[in-house]
């Protein structure tokens, strides 16, 4: 009988970092602990290998008139630092107080395991049920999927015959309240670099004659929003779509309190873009956020310079119809054009992705040709959900970012049903990242009824 908790933490024990290099055994140990996981479970396992990290490709074959869900995951998982912060050993899975504690237990390796359980069970019920899956497992989500869309335009004929894609990679605000994410904002990052003098000059004998990058960099950044929050970059904007009445209806049953979300992360005050709360800020508007400064002297006591360089790195979250390239193109011109003269600005564009959205069978503007499958898997998520948890489940958009999700749906025409099984306690990209055991446990039901369903 398949053991979710016991095959999760196995899973768990591999250092899966994609972005350091001297982690590449753990991220081969996790390719080819899943290859085997599929395997055993009577699948056939291709893994295609790219510039960095393999794609796993497992599939469940049969009779070409049954339906054929895509279920997405990834097994690579973010840095463990600062590790002095760990409570245990991050990746060695410890279990307390109902959760399972290890770096990757709730992104994405225990949501994972929910899908991966689910057609376990099911294939031990039912050898003979009448479904076609294809489990799709990348190892660079964390750095942006850069392999993935390539892989997706190379094997378009074959993945786009696929009726939906199943995932859980998102959030859910409780472990009462799941919410089915219906919208991802889309990202592009950079890098900017202001550079005055050639080398750090003493501040005494030059400070006044030339200007200071990091002066420089800070009037830069300031100049980027104004007081309401509002992002100065002509053109930002364009493409952004209203919140439909349905969104703000259901954002309203999740009874989120602007005081609570201010004490649950830890600031004085929120600052929302003006005529908009904290949760719809995070949900519907774009954002430009500054990711970390730098420049100067960062040790202890006083050294006395004009600093040659500064540093900022820099990412826009993207919503609606916002396209990742122009936006970049705009922020890049922008802060080009406000650098001031004497200072040199170099800009490195990192990677980006499109904002997605699909819209839900039953909303008001939902299209009145969605797929039967898809509007199938919805309804049958709502369904299972309100047969597990205490709450009816929640269509929502969610602030992340999952940009390979609307490369899917460029590339292969696929929608994504979305089931949020991480919830805001889990600490995600931070230190004792945990798993709440229950909610998986309930998901793994969840998707088994789903599945289910779609076999009909």
């Amino acid at each position: 009988m398949f053991d979710p908790i016991k095959k999760l933490k196995e899973h768990l024990r591999f250092a899966s970092v994609s972005t350091d290099s001297q982690f590449k055994e753990g991220m081969a140990a996790s390719q080819k602990f899943l290859a085997g996981l599929f395997s055993e479970m009577g699948l056939s396992v291709e893994v295609v290998d790219t510039d960095m990290h393999p794609i796993v490709l497992a599939k469940r074959e049969g009779d070409l008139n049954w339906p054929h869900i895509l279920i997405y995951g990834h097994y690579d998982v973010q840095p463990a630092d600062p590790i002095e912060l760990w409570n245990s050993d991050p990746f060695e899975p410890v279990e307390r107080d109902g959760r399972i504690y290890a770096r990757g237990a709730a992104d994405n390796k225990g949501p994972q395991m929910a899908h991966i359980a689910a057609v376990a069970e099911l294939l031990e019920e039912n050898p003979n049920l009448p479904l076609r899956i294809s489990f799709l497992f990348e190892g660079e989500e964390e750095i942006g999927s850069p392999s993935l869309l390539p892989f997706l335009e190379s094997r378009k004929g074959e993945l786009s015959q696929a009726d939906l894609v199943l995932l859980s990679d998102t959030l859910s605000p409780s472990a009462d309240q799941l919410v089915v994410t219906v919208g991802l904002r889309g990202i592009v990052v950079m890098d900017v670099e202001f550079t005055g003098p050639n080398s750090d000059l003493h501040s005494g004998l030059h400070g006044g004659a030339v200007y200071n990058p990091v002066q420089a960099l800070c009037e830069v950044c300031a100049s980027l929003h104004d007081s309401d929050n509002r992002v100065t970059v002509p053109g930002f904007y364009d493409g952004v779509t209203e919140v439909e009445e349905w969104e703000r209806e259901e954002l309203a049953q999740l009874g989120s309190d602007e005081e609570d979300y201010r004490k649950f992360v830890g600031v004085k005050a929120l600052h929302s873009l003006s005529g908009y709360t904290a949760q719809e800020s995070v949900r519907y508007l774009p954002t430009l956020e500054f990711n970390g400064i730098g420049g100067g002297y960062q040790g202890g006591g006083s050294k006395t310079i004009v600093p040659s360089k500064a540093m900022t790195k820099i990412s826009c979250r993207l919503v609606g119809n916002q396209d990742p390239k122009k936006v970049g193109d705009l922020v890049r011109q922008a802060i080009l054009d406000r650098t001031p003269e004497g200072i040199l600005a170099k800009i490195d564009m990192g990677h980006q992705g499109a904002p997605y959205l699909v819209v839900p069978p039953g909303k008001p503007n939902s299209p009145d040709n969605a797929p039967v499958l898809l509007t199938k898997a919805f309804e049958a998520a709502k369904v299972a959900i309100s047969e597990e948890f205490p709450n009816s489940a929640l269509f929502l958009r969610e602030g992340g970012s999952i940009p390979i999700i609307a490369d899917i749906k460029t590339t292969l025409g696929l929608d994504s049903v979305m089931i949020g099984l991480f919830l805001p306690e889990d600490n995600l990209h931070a230190p004792n990242e945990s798993m709440n055991i229950d909610v998986l446990k309930k998901g793994i039901r969840v998707s088994k009824s789903i599945l289910r369903s779609l076999a009909g």
